[in-house]
């Protein structure tokens, strides 16, 4: 995943080794773009998911002569892990996000501490 791989580069990453600053953030925030994308959409992608799966239930309730309560609600509550999961998605991404900017910020700054004149 593209987070661990990340997290294990900036803690092995050598500030020193750059001699200019613009290079350096480019590389070091390289992907995050990535994680942030993916922690704002994840809930629209398990509400989609959601969507889907009441349309299924909603079809199958149509096509059916009888009603069953308890297959609605089954086919409902599945339906809702769709979002369930994609809230987790989004939470642990941004969590991840955010500390991985951080841990930018705080090597941008010890670089330019190493670089002042």
């Amino acid at each position: 995943m593209v987070y661990f791989r990340k997290i294990f580069f900036l803690s092995k990453v050598k500030i020193e080794e750059f001699k200019k600053k613009g290079e350096l953030e480019n590389t070091l925030t390289n992907n995050l773009t990535t994680i942030s994308t993916i922690a704002s959409n994840a809930p629209y992608i398990g509400l989609f998911g959601t969507v889907c799966g009441i349309m299924i239930t909603f079809y199958k309730i149509s096509e059916s002569s009888n009603f069953d309560t308890s297959s609605v609600m089954l086919g409902l509550a599945l339906a809702l892990k769709a979002t369930a999961f994609g809230i987790l998605v989004a939470i642990f991404a941004t969590i991840v996000y955010n500390g991985l900017a951080r841990k930018v910020e705080v090597l941008m700054t010890k670089w330019e501490d190493l670089n002042e004149n």
